[in-house]
């Protein structure tokens, strides 16, 4: 889709079909229409047979789309009819005049909350600039702390633009770190120090408010005409080993080379100042509820494959039980597809980190990106039920001779 300068993108009549590939012949051909037209955008990588594929059609080419399914002989349905109907639910009103968490926030609503709880929570809450973006923002987040020489968990949140639900998730697990009373809140917020950092791509979730909601990279001019990289593709390990499309123009294009982008680059030196201070890496992303761990550049089962898959099951049976969501476990390669370059995979194969996972959060077909602002809490509330119990079960997994710097107290 071609925009001009300061021009809204709308998606007025764009629909979305839920696309059933039954085998490799078919996902292939399903690639092969991502260099068709600009007009199709994949919500989802055509990866995996008997796997739905969420594919964006633009209403001018309605005709050739269905033209291609014949074609191909695949089964489709209609998913979204107008996804600008979506996009207009999803934006924050302009009378908002507290933080909340019924509706998305604007990144500077999100900053002027974390300076709020700074202020309110002088004694556990210290704002971090981690970094700056390549249009001068900061990359601003918090460091949550009750008691000296805890363990920490680190806490990645919309490093994708137009994720929404993953800063949203984010602010409201640290809501629930500082303001919960429940017991096993309580308990697993005051033995760790949490760094959490909401939004690690403010450039571009500017953007997704003020210009094209569907927009995924940050925005750096890559060439002429080409804007973004993705930034979970530019992390330095087997960066670019696995490239779908290594285009400039692609949602997926990982940059010029490993940490080339200033986001990566300046988060990378900050985490690797406190990389003795955390033991724990929690990435939220959406959408296709799964619980994901490294690697993602093969689906063989390396490191401690077996213990992330057990705590993943227990953690995703308890995320189950207040709202019935359904969550899979494993790592990103044989769940999801195979993508290299990204946070997690960096963070434990750089620091050796022991507890790395991914979520994909809400939801799979219905809604994608775009998920209602009255689906933040119920999404925020079954995450952290499932963090209660994962980190139950590290505490409990003495197998995995855990790390020199998690204190005894930690785990008797």
């Amino acid at each position: 889709m071609c925009l001009t300068i300061a021009q809204k993108a709308t998606f007025e009549n764009y629909k979305v079909f839920s696309i059933m590939p039954t085998t490799e012949i078919q996902i292939k051909q399903l690639f092969q229409m991502d260099n068709i037209h600009n007009g199709f955008t994949f919500w989802n990588t055509p990866a995996l047979t008997n796997r739905i594929v969420n594919l964006m059609v633009a209403p001018d080419i309605l005709p050739l789309f269905y033209e291609i399914m014949a074609r191909i002989n695949i089964s489709y349905q209609i998913n979204i009819e107008n996804v600008q109907k979506l996009v207009d639910q999803t934006m924050p009103s302009n009378r908002l005049t507290s933080f909340d968490f019924n509706n998305y926030h604007t990144l500077e609503r999100i900053y002027m909350n974390l300076n709020n709880l700074a202020k309110n929570y002088p004694d556990n809450v210290q704002i971090i600039i981690g970094g700056t973006t390549y249009e001068g923002r900061e990359i601003k987040g918090v460091k949550v702390s009750f008691r000296a020489n805890n363990p920490g968990i680190f806490i990645e949140g919309g490093i994708h633009a137009k994720e929404w639900i993953s800063p949203a998730t984010a602010m409201y697990i640290l809501h629930q770190v500082l303001t919960s009373n429940e017991v096993d809140i309580r308990a697993l917020a005051e033995s760790h120090d949490w760094y959490i950092f909401p939004v690690f791509n403010p450039d571009g979730y500017v953007y997704t408010h003020t210009t094209n909601r569907m927009w995924r990279k940050n925005r750096k001019l890559s060439n002429s005409f080409c804007v973004g990289v993705d930034l979970n593709r530019n992390w330095n390990y087997k960066w670019n080993t696995h490239t779908l499309k290594n285009d400039p123009c692609s949602n997926n294009y990982a940059g010029s080379g490993p940490l080339s982008e200033i986001e990566t680059k300046s988060m990378s030196k900050y985490i690797k100042t406190i990389s003795d201070k955390f033991y724990a890496y929690i990435a939220f992303h959406s959408h296709a509820q799964l619980l994901l761990f490294p690697y993602g550049h093969t689906k063989n089962h390396l490191d401690n494959y077996d213990e992330l898959h057990d705590i993943g099951l227990k953690a995703i049976a308890a995320l189950k039980k207040k709202y019935g969501t359904e969550y899979q476990t494993g790592n990103i390669a044989e769940k999801m597809y195979r993508a290299t370059g990204s946070s997690v995979d960096y963070i434990k194969a750089t620091y050796g980190k022991q507890i790395t996972y991914t979520y994909e959060l809400r939801d799979r077909d219905n809604y994608g990106f775009l998920l209602p602002p009255d689906l933040i809490i119920p999404t925020g509330e079954e995450i952290m039920d499932s963090l209660v119990v994962m980190f139950k079960e590290v505490k409990a997994c003495r197998s995995l001779s855990l790390w020199k710097f998690v204190t005894s107290d930690l785990l008797n």
